[in-house]
């Protein structure tokens, strides 16, 4: 077998193992759904392909998914420049997502902390934070789930050691989510 059907036989092995997810994503998707619905907004958080991820996911909200819907409130704490590397520079960048969940998120928002490890010091400081605002968090982490497993209402752990299958299986649960998000529009 060539790398590339190797690869593809790998992503069926995983996409066929995180089905067992299935009731985890429907979960996610309805506090997502509802706390829209409730005029609530969803940020996302997560480091280098996750924070691509994160900025991905909060464009299909604000945007569009599937259908032609009015714009919902979602933000990416990857993309304001000015605030990552102030923060940064003086708090530390472990700070970076948690000191804008303090200052953006209120009781009801949701938190998307994504973290292929469920062990990124700055998502689980978001997440902290976003308990402390009595935001609902949803992670999506790979196998184990990591520190993030027992810090989120729901922890989408994909049962995946590789981080590139474990980002696969990411997108395609976070467009499934935004689906479940335009049922009601």
């Amino acid at each position: 077998m060539n790398l590339i059907e190797q690869r593809m036989a790998d992503h069926a092995a995983v996409l066929a193992a995180t089905k067992a997810l299935a009731p985890d994503i429907e979960k996610a998707g309805t506090l997502i759904r509802d706390a829209l619905a409730g005029g609530h907004k969803i940020l996302f958080c997560g480091n280098g392909g996750s924070a691509a991820d994160s900025q991905h996911l909060a464009a299909e909200i604000v945007g569009r998914f599937q259908k032609e819907r009015p714009s919902l409130p979602a933000l990416a704490l990857t993309v304001d420049t000015s605030v990552l590397t102030a923060v940064a520079n003086d708090y530390g960048y472990d700070t970076v997502f948690s000191r804008q969940v303090e200052g953006l998120g209120n009781a009801g928002d949701v938190l998307v902390g994504i973290s292929t490890s469920g062990n990124s010091k700055n998502v689980i400081a978001a997440i902290e934070t976003a308990r402390k605002k009595q935001m609902s968090v949803i992670g999506f982490t790979g196998i184990g789930g990591g520190k993030m497993a027992d810090l989120c209402d729901v922890c989408l752990a994909v049962p995946s050691k590789v981080t590139a299958r474990t980002q696969e299986m990411h997108i395609m649960m976070g467009h499934i989510i935004c689906e479940i998000a335009e049922e009601t529009y």
